[in-house]
């Protein structure tokens, strides 16, 4: 799941910142723990697994006017280990017409309770886990009449979502979605609320002809049924989480595409379908790149993608049969502004990291939402190269520091009030730059090795966070405890003093880092680093290990350097304090090679705005090669005098026409029409006006008044 940000002014804000027996079940004492909260005892286990869904077939329709769901399921389990004799199934707000048990052609009714959550189903006879059974379902799902705060805790949480079911809104189509995670998809049809419960599936939808439907796995047949109505016959073969089962409703064009020799379908409101390969059109090349890099093929049937109207979220990724919310619908010029390929890589990623493995609790959810965003930070690297995927990690850093408040828990934490809360900053953006870390800490080969084995080893399965842990020590050789107790397992990060100097009389560089985190909540951390010392433009590459409070290191070195470039590849999450001088800022944004190089030296030299050294080299730093930078560069006219702005007027009217990237140009309007009042722009604001790009044409407008 991805929940969308707004992120370009909070980087800018947040940068400065053992007997043979027969087995039985037994109860073992709790551990627990708590949340930050005196005498409230919280420790979130992995549920206990008694009954083992299989397959569910579920025959579906739909009372718009309710908004209910009249549903028929058919469920094949098996006890999950221990014998039973009874199946519990979570179902939310239902109305149970019939409970039976199916053998061969025919039903034979069970005896049930049904409290409203929890439907508990007594079967015909004790079942080992050798036997499997098939349990029948008349039900009426009610998703509009459960209670925020008694039934569900939200009004995001129904399950499913009738919009505009009276067809009055004119502007909005009439649609049927589903959003399952964490456990809503009780809601509408019973099953079993656990992300360790997977299962294959059938889902038979029927609906008006004049509506298409979707959902997980491969449409194997549409029946029309003489009376204005159609049933489409979905199936999954391969299992997933309960919580991946979907369904959508509604007027969409379908436009197709392909990878190798599978379907790849855009599910779109028609008015959008000239742009959707515009917008999902590089999903087929994320595909193949995905699977080279992880050594494991896409490993589902087919990959939908669908737009739909007042989604809960940003987007979902259901097996097979992503969910995105309406931003997606997109104009030429839209798409301009902001494509969400981030959006559109996260989700993919997912169908790897949280549908083919899974996490095996919400506790450990990082597993699929660290990997989720580190697969945004993988494909910019690759299709638009570091700099890109260097400014998506400090996104990523940015968001996790900008929230003070979720500093103070673990990132995989048994210890959260909600399961809700553990979709944050922490699991997402904190997660996804510790995955990096980790890649920068064993290698690269050893890096994707280890994915290929985590991936192939759990397959179809759920994994703890250990399990990773553990395939990484398997590639590696390393004992990698250290490194997943103070970062998985721990909260906070390191604070870092930075100081380096050279002493002349030893002819020697010494840095020296202090680690000033609150020991008392915070590790002591255990940190690699390379550090680049300069002399002239070549650079001498040195690999330290920080892991003391306050440590020195030093460097024999002939004569004093021009630069001393501590974590030379700007990779560790941490806040960072240093002691460089203006002349060496100035020098490493124009020998450093990193986009965090260059920006790190413009954003302290915006700082330094009454130097003419600084002044020149963010001067210098418009025609960056990174689009981020040129943006964050324009805040030195702020500084100059009249005569230095008018020395790059002609290089501001030149952004505004022809920067490759909408955000410069609508900025550069804005910049000429601030400073350079006095001059004549109207000419170049009656070209910029008639840009595709909506933020540069509202930017023009506004200078035009």
């Amino acid at each position: 799941m991805k929940i969308k940000m707004t992120l370009c002014c909070q980087i800018l804000a947040a940068f400065f910142l053992t007997a043979c027996s027969t087995p039985k079940m037994v109860n073992l004492d709790t551990v627990t723990v708590t949340e930050n909260v005196a005498d409230v005892p919280i420790y979130r286990n992995a549920y206990t697994r008694t009954s083992d869904i299989i397959n569910t077939r579920l025959d579906l329709s739909f009372d718009w006017d309710s908004a209910y769901v009249k549903g028929r399921a058919s469920i094949l389990a098996k006890p999950y280990f221990y014998s039973t004799d009874r199946l519990n199934l979570n179902a939310n707000g239902f109305r149970i017409n019939n409970v039976s048990l199916v053998h061969n052609d025919d039903k034979k009714p069970l005896e049930y309770t049904y409290n409203g959550k929890i439907l508990s189903i007594k079967l015909d006879k004790q079942y080992s886990r050798n036997e499997n059974y098939t349990v029948f379902i008349d039900y009426i799902a009610m998703p509009y009449k459960l209670r925020v705060g008694e039934d569900i805790t939200t009004d995001g949480d129904r399950g499913i979502y009738f919009i505009n079911r009276e067809g009055r809104e004119r502007s909005k189509p009439r649609q049927i979605w589903t959003q399952g995670e964490t456990e809503c998809n009780s809601n509408w049809f019973p099953t079993i609320n656990d992300p360790q419960e997977k299962m294959t599936q059938e889902l038979n939808i029927t609906v008006a002809n004049e509506f298409v439907t979707l959902s997980n796995g491969t449409l194997e047949f549409s029946s029309l049924n003489g009376d204005g109505t159609r049933t489409d016959s979905w199936r999954q073969e391969q299992p997933h989480s309960t919580y991946l089962t979907m369904l959508a409703v509604g007027d969409f064009t379908i436009t197709k595409d392909k990878w190798r020799d599978k379907e790849v379908s855009y599910y779109t409101e028609p008015a959008y379908a000239s742009t959707a390969k515009l917008v999902f059109g590089n999903t087929p090349e994320m595909m193949e790149f995905f699977s080279g890099k992880l050594g494991v093929d896409y490993p589902w049937e087919k990959y939908s993608q669908i737009v739909v109207r007042d989604f809960v979220s940003g987007a979902m990724e259901n097996t097979t049969a992503t969910v995105f919310f309406e931003g997606l619908n997109m104009t030429e010029g839209q798409y301009l502004d902001e494509n969400y390929e981030d959006i559109i890589s996260h989700e993919l990623f997912h169908h790897w990291f949280g549908d083919l493995v899974t996490a095996e609790s919400w506790s450990n959810l990082p597993l699929n939402e660290s990997f989720a965003t580190y697969g945004e930070y993988l494909w910019d690297e690759y299709k638009y190269g570091r700099d890109a995927a260097d400014l998506k990690g400090l996104e990523d850093l940015s968001a996790y520091l900008s929230n003070k408040d979720k500093r103070k828990v673990d990132v995989i934490r048994f210890d959260y009030a909600d399961r809700d809360h553990m979709f944050d900053e922490i699991s997402y953006q904190k997660g996804g730059r510790i995955l990096h870390m980790l890649r920068k800490t064993v290698g690269d080969d050893a890096f994707f090795k280890a994915l290929n084995l985590y991936l192939t080893r759990h397959a179809y399965k759920n994994a703890e966070i250990h399990d990773l842990r553990l395939v990484f020590e398997e590639v590696s050789g390393m004992d990698l405890n250290w490194f997943f107790n103070q970062w998985f397992l721990s909260s906070g990060h390191p604070v870092l003093n930075i100081s380096t100097a050279y002493d002349t009389d030893n002819k020697e560089v010494k840095i020296n880092i202090k680690q000033s985190q609150d020991l008392s909540v915070n590790p002591l951390y255990k940190i690699p680093l390379s550090v680049d010392i300069y002399q002239g433009t070549k650079a001498e590459r040195k690999e330290i290990v920080l892991e003391k409070k306050d440590q020195t290191f030093t460097f024999p070195l002939a004569v004093s350097p021009d630069l001393v470039n501590v974590d030379a590849e700007k990779y560790i999450l941490a806040e960072k304090q240093e002691n460089k001088t203006l002349k060496e800022y100035a020098f490493q944004y124009q020998n450093a090679p990193l986009f965090m190089d260059r920006l790190e030296a413009v954003m302290k030299l915006l700082d330094m705005k009454d130097e003419s050294l600084a002044k020149s080299i963010v001067i210098m730093a418009l025609k960056d090669q990174s689009w981020f930078i040129r943006y964050s560069a324009m805040a030195v006219l702020e500084h100059l005098t009249e005569d230095e702005r008018l020395a790059v007027l002609k290089q501001i009217k030149d952004m505004t026409l022809h920067d490759k990237v909408s955000q410069v140009r609508a900025a550069a309007v804005a910049n000429l029409a601030k400073y350079y009042r006095a001059a004549d722009n109207r000419d170049v604001f009656i070209q910029t006006v008639k840009d595709k790009s909506p933020a540069v044409i509202r930017a023009s407008n506004s200078a035009l008044k």
